[in-house]
């Protein structure tokens, strides 16, 4: 049971965050010299360019990348980019990365392990090593091994339809549910799933986030945009 955060909490500090990428060009900035926090009871969808780092930021939130310089302080549960495959270790089974993912959120491995072989619906492939599965049936895992754990704060990195009706009508189910106790941080190029899913909008451009308290007025920034 998750219990209830005082309004104006941080979920996730960034302190003086500077991110970058040594290209042919120089420096590519993500982020320089940043500091803001995203605070519990908020759901921030996040626009930018194509190449403006918005995954990379959402790694760096879940801790998956570090900053170049400065800190970032997680003071919640906060899940993996929900439509990352990439964080699936290919050498295992389904079984193996669900009661890797266990032992690393300090869940009981088996508890984890029968949720998400049911959801999934893998059947006996989930003993096969990821490697072998396809795009969709790697996408169903990771979704079950995100529902499988509790967290405070799930992050997106763009929401794509799962497997056939029946199975993507009982993911969204799902997550509406966890959504009654978690927040939300979602990267997105459809305006539609933003709108459906943040009250807050930061922009992400040439190394500095700006954040909107109004989701039409961040639109109106990104779309003036060069």
């Amino acid at each position: 049971m998750q219990t209830e955060i005082p309004s104006n909490t941080p979920s996730v500090r960034f302190d003086r965050v500077s991110k970058f990428f040594k290209t042919s060009k120089g420096r590519r900035w993500v982020l320089h010299e940043s500091s803001f926090d995203i605070l519990y009871g908020t759901n921030v969808g996040i626009l930018g360019r194509n190449g403006a780092g918005k995954s990379t930021l959402l790694r760096m939130i879940c801790g998956m990348e570090r900053p170049s310089s400065g800190e970032v302080t997680r003071y919640s549960k906060v899940s993996w980019p929900l439509g990352l495959a990439a964080s699936l270790q290919g050498s295992l089974t389904g079984v193996e990365n669900s009661k890797f993912v266990a032992r690393i959120y300090g869940a009981p491995s088996d508890e984890v392990v029968d949720f998400v072989r049911d959801f999934s619906e893998l059947g006996p492939a989930i003993e096969l090593p990821v490697r072998t599965y396809s795009a969709g049936m790697r996408a169903r895992l990771t979704f079950a091994m995100s529902m499988a754990l509790e967290f405070r704060c799930y992050l997106i990195d763009e929401l794509t339809a799962v497997g056939d009706r029946q199975f993507r009508d009982k993911c969204q189910q799902t997550f509406r549910n966890r959504r009654e106790t978690a927040d939300v941080i979602i990267v997105s190029h459809q305006p539609g799933t933003i709108r459906a899913f943040a009250d807050t909008i930061a922009v992400l451009n040439n190394g500095e986030l700006t954040f909107f308290d109004n989701v039409e007025a961040g639109f109106y920034y990104y779309n003036q945009l060069p």
